[in-house]
C-alpha cells in the first residue's frame, strides 16, 4: 500500500480520531468522503500523484460498493479526470469526463450542476471545437 493511501486512511479518521475508520470501516461512505477530501487537498497542493492514488482508490471502492451510476461515484470520476488534466494526461482525462458526463446526463439530467460542470470541462478540454450539447 502506498504512503498516500496510508495517509488517506489516517486522515479519514483524523476528523474523529482513528475511531472513524475503525468504527465505520474502509468502505463506509463517510470514510470515502474523508479520503476524497484529502485527495482534493493534495491536488490543490500540487501533490498530484498522491491525489491520483487516493482518487483511484475512492472511485474503485465507490463503484464496487455504491455502483457505477451513483452520484458519489460519478463525482469521483470527475475528480480523477481533473487530476489527470493537471498531470497533462489529456486523453485519459477526456475519456473519463466523457463517460462521466454521459452517465450524469442520463442519471442526474442535463441541467444538474454536476452535469453542466462536466460538459463545460469536456468542451474546454477538447478545445471548444466540438461543443457538446444536451
Amino acid at each position: 500500500e502506498s504512503r498516500a493511501m496510508e495517509g488517506g486512511r489516517r486522515a479519514a479518521g483524523a476528523s474523529n480520531g482513528d475511531e472513524q475508520e475503525r468504527v465505520l470501516g474502509d468502505e463506509h461512505p463517510h470514510t470515502l468522503t474523508s479520503i476524497a477530501n484529502l485527495a482534493s487537498t493534495y491536488r490543490n497542493q500540487g501533490r498530484l500523484k498522491e491525489a491520483e492514488e487516493l482518487e483511484v482508490q475512492v472511485m474503485q471502492t465507490r463503484k464496487r460498493v455504491l455502483g457505477e451510476e451513483h452520484p458519489h461515484t460519478l463525482s469521483s470520476m470527475a475528480h480523477l479526470a481533473h487530476t489527470w488534466t493537471s498531470q497533462s494526461r489529456n486523453e485519459e482525462a477526456i475519456s473519463m469526463i466523457e463517460k462521466c458526463f454521459e452517465l450524469q446526463r442520463h442519471i442526474l439530467g442535463p441541467d444538474h450542476p454536476d452535469t453542466v460542470s462536466s460538459r463545460e470541462a469536456l468542451n474546454e478540454w477538447q478545445g471548444g471545437n466540438n461543443e457538446i450539447g444536451l
